[in-house]
């Protein structure tokens, strides 16, 4: 089970969990996400991370498992992008 909820409230909006995977491979699907329009951020231990500057990975930052949420209305749309499907 993941430490990280499936659907939960930031700034106000319902954002919905895609995965739950080591940060790098995280920075790299937000990337893919940011290239289709579609938001995203992070949910470290620490907390939001709406951005993660080349800088900061490379000075040691939290590189763990995050949950990678998008919000709930562009969700459909995110698992596409990535080619994942739905379980």
């Amino acid at each position: 089970m993941s430490e990280y909820g499936d659907t939960v409230t930031h700034l106000g909006y319902s954002w919905r969990r895609v995965d739950t995977l080591p940060r790098l491979l995280a920075e790299g699907w937000r990337r893919e996400l940011t290239d289709g329009c579609i938001a995203s951020a992070l949910l470290t231990p620490d907390g939001w991370s709406v951005a993660a500057p080349v800088y900061e990975v490379i000075a040691g930052s939290y590189l763990g498992d995050v949950g990678l949420y998008v919000p709930e209305v562009q969700y459909a749309e995110a698992l596409e992008l990535l080619g994942i499907e739905e379980e």
